[in-house]
């Protein structure tokens, strides 16, 4: 059981921006995928999830053991993939509350469900959104840290199997930084798996990953544990450039 990607090869309007990507999320851990600006993180992201820009040109994501390489976005969500994005879109028209009833039927497999605004209100309440949130459209006039929570409640209301955060943590304050990290942390203690893509390692300051990647010009270029997001915090990405730019 795990998300994973062999040798993944990803282009944007034939020019190759993803270069052989091998990486593995796996139920109820925490794997971070780190990198300057720029270095295809989010790229990385929109693939997974099957966004019709990215073109895959070589290797496999697998997931649960099935080849997903060539399905569309919705089939890759209903076998439990979900994307936090970086940038949240506005969907007028679309109430927020509406799309978690909805989905919180279809998942428990009932019409009704007794007091399912109540438990929407009290979740939303728990990162900081009002009920007049969830009454509006879809991020409709929220600001970039009220998009940012209103998308990790529909994580966790939806509950899949695995998440991938795309750097959910810009642009929040300290408190907010804290609601990601619990939520990460109850993801995980439920058997999720949270792939956690952040160019500022500060969420990690209150959850500990089981494994880090660094991501620079489209490859991997290092991966392990807080030893790396430590000397992140001491030096930036300068050592990663050197020692690439070195190579050459």
């Amino acid at each position: 059981m795990s998300l994973k990607t062999i040798d993944l090869h990803v282009s944007v309007e034939d020019k190759e921006i993803l270069h052989g990507i091998n990486i593995e999320a796996r139920p109820g851990e925490l794997r971070v995928i780190m990198g300057p600006n720029g270095s295809g993180k989010t790229s990385l992201a929109l693939a997974l999830m099957g966004h019709s820009s990215y073109r895959i040109t070589r290797g496999k994501i697998i997931l649960d053991g099935e080849d997903i390489t060539r399905l569309p976005p919705n089939e890759r969500a209903l076998r439990g993939l979900f994307l936090v994005f970086q940038n949240p879109v506005e969907i007028p028209g679309v109430k927020l509350e509406e799309v978690l009833k909805l989905s919180i039927k279809k998942r428990l497999g009932r019409r009704e469900c007794p007091d399912i605004k109540e438990r929407i209100a009290s979740e939303a309440e728990l990162i900081g959104l009002s009920r007049e949130h969830l009454e509006r459209g879809i991020n409709v006039g929220f600001s970039g840290g009220e998009k940012k929570r209103s998308e990790i409640l529909q994580a966790k209301i939806l509950r899949p199997k695995y998440v991938i955060m795309d750097e959910p943590d810009s642009g929040l304050d300290v408190d907010g930084i804290r609601i990601v990290a619990d939520i990460i942390k109850e993801l995980i203690s439920t058997g999720r798996s949270v792939l956690l893509i952040t160019h500022y390692p500060r969420v990690l300051e209150y959850v500990e990953p089981n494994h880090v990647y660094v991501l620079y010009r489209g490859r991997i270029v290092a991966e392990g544990g807080m030893d790396i997001v430590e000397r992140i915090n001491r030096e930036g990405f300068k050592w990663i450039e050197e020692k690439e730019e070195g190579k050459k």
